[in-house]
């Protein structure tokens, strides 16, 4: 008898063990030294905070699976953002059509870059560095230093909501339910097969008669279409659009995959572990806040943390070469 996909998704993932432990201790501290930190409130506001983060990152995680990096991520965030926004607010277009808009836009960005590198072999981090550049100019120009406020209730239900008879935002019911489609896809699809092929070994997938160009293509076209969709959910959640939102959200993206026991490499590594990797920096951050620990100082200690987390990325590879 064929197992069953929930079966399937219940089975604990070996290369998830480390992430979650690390985060189960961080819980653990945090609860003894900040009484605070475990109540259910702040275990909520956790997981709103890393919901922006969580999105954005499972997106650079698929990029990261072939061996490349998105650099321009965050600049998409800002630009999709002001472009919904005038839309809606300015031009009194329905969020019907102005967030398919959006999120068209972020998925065309990821095209660029993904023909870019896979058709015309520029380094992934050059040319996600050029499109980084062009989509911040885009949202700085058609902003001029606007913020951009206004939207209706129903709108900013997805970034402000909850689940009707919960106290469970929106949002993270979102989070988890993107996390589960793409999680299906890499374990169970063809796509994710040949996604994890192309990072594996690129030449040896091309000479197996697999499309390299298109897979490799599609996981920058959804690491754009997904910067898009938190961008929306950070415009609701905010009420606002402003041209530098999105600011370093490609490094936290990148530290959550890394932290979450991506290989930057490339052919390794599981959605999950990405949003392990999420979580254990919002508990940082949240944790950090609540010992009152300098904001100047917190950057120095998620910066030390992301370096051991590359360290120990490349110890790995090191291993398995």
């Amino acid at each position: 008898m064929k197992e069953s996909v929930l079966r399937r998704f219940a089975r604990i993932d070996k290369s998830n063990i480390t992430p979650a432990i690390v985060l189960a201790a961080l819980c653990i501290v945090l609860a003894i030294v900040s009484p605070t930190f475990r109540t259910e409130q702040n275990l909520i506001n956790i997981l709103q905070q890393v919901t922006i983060n969580a999105i954005v990152a499972v997106g650079m995680t698929l990029v990261i699976f072939t061996g490349g990096v998105d650099l321009s991520v965050g600049s998409v965030v800002g630009f999709t953002g002001i472009v919904m926004g005038m839309m809606i607010v300015n031009n009194g277009i329905s969020p019907l059509i102005a967030v398919p808009v959006g999120i068209l836009i972020g998925a065309a960005c990821g095209f660029v870059n993904g023909i870019l590198i896979s058709r015309l072999k520029l380094q992934p981090m050059i040319a996600t560095l050029a499109m980084m550049s062009m989509a911040r100019g885009a949202a700085l120009t058609l902003a001029q230093g606007r913020t951009i406020t206004g939207y209706s209730p129903e709108f900013n239900w997805i970034g402000q909501g909850t689940i009707p008879g919960t106290d469970i935002p929106v949002q993270i019911l979102l989070m988890l339910a993107l996390y589960v489609g793409i999680w299906y896809l890499m374990k169970y699809r063809k796509t994710g097969r040949y996604i994890y092929a192309i990072g594996g070994n690129e030449e040896a997938t091309r000479l197996s008669g697999i499309n390299v160009v298109k897979f490799k293509t599609l996981t920058y076209v959804l690491s754009g279409t997904l910067a898009a969709l938190a961008s929306f959910v950070l415009v609701a959640k905010l009420n606002s659009a402003q041209s530098i939102a999105g600011q370093d959200y490609e490094l936290d993206a990148i530290a959550s995959a890394v932290i979450g026991g991506a290989s930057l490499l490339g052919g390794s590594g599981n959605v999950w572990g990405t949003l392990m990797g999420a979580i254990i920096i919002g508990v940082i951050r949240n944790g950090l806040n609540l010992l009152n620990v300098d904001s100047n100082l917190q950057k120095l200690i998620l910066g030390i943390i992301i370096l051991i987390a590359i360290l120990t990325d490349a110890l790995r590879n090191r291993k398995r070469a």
